[in-house]
């Protein structure tokens, strides 16, 4: 079973970020080729960082108001979160230890 949560509201993603310390958030679409090169290692994440960090994804098609509040202008866009405040933000595809790294940083 995978660890990463996928946001299907605004409150959802609120109350993540709000209740925890570190969450990183995974803006995709469905259409976008480097996004699903760098899903499993959002998967690999989730599974590697449960219990320290919540790790999920937000589809910018079905929630296109959340894409655009966050500025999000190309994707995949990972941002990641600390204590309810943005810390870090990449854009493009980028291999696991990078994406592992920006927790890390967070951690």
């Amino acid at each position: 079973m995978s660890n990463v949560i996928h946001f299907n509201s605004r409150k959802e993603l609120e109350e993540a970020v709000d209740h925890n310390s570190v969450v990183l958030v995974d803006y995709w679409a469905t259409w976008c080729g480097p996004c699903k090169m760098i899903a499993p290692a959002i998967e690999k994440l989730a599974d590697a960082y449960a219990g320290k960090a919540v790790v999920g994804k937000v589809d910018v098609d079905q929630l296109s108001d959340l894409a655009q509040e966050a500025g999000i202008m190309s994707i995949p866009c990972i941002i990641v979160f600390k204590d309810g405040v943005e810390l870090n933000r990449v854009v493009g595809a980028r291999p696991y230890d990078a994406l592992a790294a920006l927790l890390d940083e967070a951690l």
